[in-house]
Formats: C-alpha cells, sequence, structure tokens
C-alpha cells in the first residue's frame, strides 16, 4: 500500500527575495494545479521554475521548465486533445498562453496573448468550446470568457462572475481565525469543474498568510452563469492541526476515478509566502455538493489504486504529540520539545550546524510504529544569488541541487538502536519526507540525527511526527458539549476538557454532511467563523487519543 502525509513529500524550491534592502530566503510552492495527461500526474506550483510528475501522487520527480515565464505566479496547465496549456499571471503586460505535447522533452510553443490577467483557469467543456476564469483582487471579480480555440482571443467582452461577500460570507472575512485585519478578502485562484451537467466555479479567500486559506465553489447550469453559490463552502478549508490553510488549488480524477483536491498550506514565519502544497481525497455527494476530506488532513492515509472511500479514518494515530524531546544541542527558546508540538510555526533549533546533531522523542512506552514524518524548518538563513545574477523582479529560485540527509533509528530501552531509515547519502531534498512501515516496528524512543541540510545551515525541525498503535482504550466521547452562536457569522463550540489526545470538530449544514472539520489540541472551545449567513448548523466532537478515534453526538447548533 502507498501512503503519503501532507504537507506533500517532494521538493520545495528555495526563493531569495529582496525588498526595500531586506532579503528573506524561504521555500515555496503554491498555486498548484495537478492534472493527468499521457498516463502520468503532472504538477505545476508556483515559484518552482519546473513542474513534477508521478505515477502515483505519492513519489515526485522534479522537471526544470524553460520557455514559458517560471516567474510569473500561479501557472495554469490543461490538457486538451494531444496538448498541454500553459499559462500563467501577469497585471502589467498581455499573457501569452503556451502550448506542447511533450513537457519533460519537448518545446513550448507561444501563442500571443491579447491581455493581462492574474490566476488563470482553462476549461475546455464536453462539447469542444474553451472558456477562460482569471481574478485576484479585493476589489475586482473572478471573471470569465469563451475563448477562440485557433488563436485563443475572447469571443466577447469578460463577464463578472463572482465578488468577494464578507459580510454574508463568514469564512470569506481577511485575517487569522477570519479576525479582521481591515482588509477586503482577496478573491482569486479561479478552477472549473463539470459533474452531472453542473459546473463548479472554485476560487480562494481570503488569505494566503492566514490559517483559514479556503477554497469556496460556486455552481451553475451553463460555464458563464450566472452562478449561485453552493450550499457547501467552503467546501475546502483546514484551519487547525499541524499545518493549516488549503486555499487556491485544483482538482483532480485520477486514473481509477477518485477525485482529489490538491492546494496552498501555510507555514509564513520566513516570509508571507512561506507555503507548501497538501492534497485531500474529495467528491461529490448524492446531492451533488462537492467536498474535501481534511478531518485528518495532516496524518498519514492510504493512496489506493482502485475506487476508494474518500471518507475512510486514518489507519494510524499520532503517537508523539507533547512526549519528553531531548537533543545533543539547542538554543534558547528553540527547545526540543517545539519538535512535538504540533504546530508548524516553533521548532528545536540545533546549536550547531555541524553534522551529528540529534532530536529525540521518548513515545513513553512501546508502541506500535508504523509511519514518521520529520519536518524541517528553515530559520534566518543567510544565502546571496550566485555572482551576477539579475534577479527577476525582486526574486531568485535556486535551481541547484540541495540535499537533505539523515539516520533515523529507533530504540526499545534508550541505550541500543536500530535502524529504521538511513538517508545519509541520499541525492534528494525532501524538507517533509515520510517513512512507512506498514507492518509497524516495535519502538519507544525516535531519534534522527542529521548529517546534511541545505546551505550548511543549522538543524531545525518543526515536526518529529511519529504515527502508528499506542496502548489503552478509545478516549470517552465527548460530554457538556454547548453552541452558541456569537452573531450570525460565529459559532462557539465547548465541551468538558477530557484525557484525549486532542478533538476534532465537526459541522455542516445538515447532520449527514459534517464536511468542514477543525482539530484543536489543549483546550474545549472552538469559535467556527466560517458560517454562512442563514444556513443551519449541525456540530459533532469527536475525541482521539493514541488507541483511536470516539465520535461525538451530532446536535443542530443553529
Amino acid at each position: 500500500m502507498t501512503y503519503i502525509c501532507n504537507p506533500m513529500n517532494m521538493e520545495y524550491k528555495y526563493q531569495i527575495v529582496e525588498i526595500m534592502g531586506k532579503r528573506a530566503v524561504f521555500r515555496e510552492a503554491a498555486d498548484p494545479t495537478l492534472i493527468a495527461f499521457h498516463g502520468e500526474y503532472y504538477l505545476f506550483p508556483s515559484m518552482t521554475a519546473g513542474f513534477l510528475t508521478s505515477a502515483d501522487l505519492a513519489a515526485w520527480t522534479f522537471h526544470p521548465l524553460q520557455g514559458v515565464p517560471v516567474y510569473d505566479y500561479a501557472p495554469d496547465v490543461r490538457a486538451i486533445g494531444d496538448y498541454l496549456y500553459f499559462s500563467a499571471s501577469s497585471k502589467l503586460r498581455n499573457c501569452s498562453f503556451y502550448r506542447t505535447k511533450d513537457p519533460v522533452n519537448g518545446e513550448f510553443e507561444e501563442i500571443e496573448g491579447t491581455f493581462p490577467f492574474w490566476d488563470p483557469n482553462l476549461f475546455q467543456d464536453e462539447d469542444g468550446r474553451l472558456y477562460f476564469y482569471w481574478g485576484c483582487s479585493n476589489e475586482t471579480p473572478i471573471y470569465g470568457v469563451e475563448l477562440n480555440p485557433a488563436d485563443m482571443r475572447p469571443l466577447s467582452e469578460p463577464l463578472a462572475l463572482i465578488y468577494g461577500n464578507p459580510g454574508k460570507h463568514g469564512y470569506e472575512r481577511k485575517g487569522e481565525n477570519h479576525h479582521p485585519d481591515g482588509n477586503a478578502p482577496y478573491i482569486e485562484g479561479a478552477w472549473m469543474d463539470k459533474h452531472n451537467g453542473t459546473y463548479y466555479l472554485q476560487y480562494a479567500s481570503p488569505g494566503t498568510e492566514h490559517n483559514i486559506y479556503s477554497d469556496g465553489v460556486y455552481i451553475s447550469d451553463k460555464p458563464l452563469g450566472p452562478f449561485r453559490l453552493a450550499a457547501n463552502n467552503p467546501f475546502s478549508y483546514k484551519p487547525g492541526g499541524f499545518i493549516p490553510g488549503a486555499g487556491h488549488g485544483s482538482n483532480l480524477t485520477d486514473h481509477y476515478g477518485n477525485l482529489w483536491h490538491i492546494s496552498s498550506m501555510r507555514i509564513s514565519m520566513n516570509h508571507l509566502f512561506e507555503r507548501r502544497l497538501g492534497l485531500w481525497p474529495a467528491g461529490f455527494d448524492g446531492d451533488g455538493s462537492l467536498f474535501c476530506n481534511q478531518r485528518y488532513g495532516d496524518w498519514p492515509y492510504r493512496l489506493e489504486q482502485k475506487q476508494m472511500d474518500p471518507w475512510s479514518g486514518p489507519d494510524w494515530m499520532l503517537l508523539s504529540y507533547n512526549k519528553p524531546a531531548s537533543a545533543s544541542s539547542s538554543e534558547k527558546g528553540y527547545e526540543p520539545s517545539r519538535a512535538a508540538d504540533e504546530n508548524v510555526q516553533t521548532w528545536w533549533r540545533a546549536g550547531s550546524s555541524r553534522p551529528g546533531e540529534w532530536l529525540e522523542l521518548d513515545l513513553g512506552q512501546e508502541c506500535s510504529v508504523h509511519a514518521v514524518q520529520i519536518n524541517f524548518a528553515d530559520d534566518r538563513l543567510q544565502v546571496d544569488p550566485p555572482a551576477g545574477t539579475v534577479l527577476q523582479g525582486n526574486r531568485f529560485i535556486v535551481g541547484h541541487r540541495q540535499f537533505t540527509r539523515w539516520l533515523l533509528e529507533g530504540s526499545l530501552d534508550g541505550r541500543e538502536y536500530f535502524v529504521i531509515e538511513d538517508k545519509t547519502e541520499a541525492a534528494t531534498d525532501l524538507p517533509h519526507d515520510l517513512i512507512v512501515r506498514e507492518e509497524g516496528i516495535r519502538a519507544r524512543f525516535i531519534r534522527c540525527t542529521v548529517q546534511e541540510l541545505p546551505f550548511s545551515q543549522q538543524a531545525c525541525i518543526s515536526g518529529l511526527r511519529v504515527f502508528g498503535m499506542g496502548g489503552g482504550q478509545l478516549p470517552e466521547q465527548a460530554s457538556g458539549v454547548v453552541t452558541e452562536l456569537a452573531d450570525r457569522l460565529d459559532l462557539s463550540v465547548s465541551w468538558d476538557q477530557g484525557e484525549a489526545t486532542g478533538y476534532n470538530v465537526l459541522w455542516g449544514y445538515a447532520a449527514d454532511k459534517l464536511y468542514h472539520s477543525q482539530m484543536v489540541f489543549g483546550c474545549s472551545r472552538v469559535m467556527i467563523r466560517a458560517l454562512m449567513e442563514g444556513q443551519p448548523v449541525y456540530v459533532r466532537v469527536d475525541t482521539f487519543n493514541e488507541a483511536g478515534i470516539t465520535e461525538g453526538r451530532v446536535c443542530r447548533a443553529v
């Protein structure tokens, strides 16, 4: 069986950005387009100067891009006939389209553009007609127009299709946890799908740097509308857990008929646009509602090569939360415990950049360990662009190969260790690597020894995350659940604090459509600030620990 765990296990390219004399160095990939083409999966994210291919959605191979504007954000690709069509964003010049029959080895043919656009999306209907959607602004809407397939020129004036409405759509309010930061939300990142005769125009809001970056959806029976807001919104939404954010994405139907949603996830510590990618099971329910399962959206899950159940739960539980941690050395304020707090924005930082610095977790008891995810962070990197480099705008994407090398070991007693995975000579740079032992191994201690990192930096690990099965009983069902409408867009949900490792608060517009979720640790209250005005809300609080998950009771809150 193949497993994946978000953020996706792939190369993320370093960016060197200079703004007003200040320099930031960070990794970025965002705004992903994922399609099937010629029997493989093709992934085009922003700011990678290339694309990635995969046979199974788990193992990815990077390919550099040439002949297209790689420094333009939000690349869009679609397979039309024998060609892959590419476009990307610019507000300052007319944007061209590019096409090729062989993205890996061939050249791109340019189709000269006639108008500027940002966050493009090309869609071919079943009758062969082409439609184009774009927009990224807190003032202007998502636009749409039909294109002439011969020259990609508009056949009419653009139509305004979607405007932001944060006064009625709570999930569109911009700010951390939707606490308004004084700015109108950007409505951006269009993506179109068609299912059973209905057109699903998707869009992102309300801020990629916030934990509540999401994808909403409008529906229509025509490709250019008029559109109406779908009942299930935002359909992609992940405000909690280890790494939050689930906005500006795309949908893929895989070789087996499964629907997947991919979108941007947030770190935003070294730079506003320090981002990663997440991939989740998605689908359309019997009523035509588009949904995405993000309940345990940064835990390992099966990637079956057959028709999947998009609501299947995790095979393994989180074993590493708040477990005692030790290290070879650490800087003040970057203690080892930060690698076990389930927060991608905090990390352990070694006291030196010497090879051999290590971090260890004590799981507290012998456990059946099935997966370990090692999440490396970047912190205060000082890197110069190569001599003679001319920045593209204010940015340089580092293209030369980097290596992330380490040794992962386990132990039953903290004295004698065995090797789980040896990547001390790996020719890869995977900052969120996932190591799976499907049959399970017995261990109490998990230790990662770092041998080499990009730019010889000090080791920083934001999450040494261990998954498997611990001992004990299932947690008790959540009790004392109270819901209270704070105002027409905000709902408070509280419960009695128990002995569970954590809680998953689920909600939706019907008792059998609890499509939204927020995972929390160490608290017994969540404020859901993503409601839609006038819509009913049903809530369930699930508890989980190292033995499994106990579902709560569904109650109507509004």
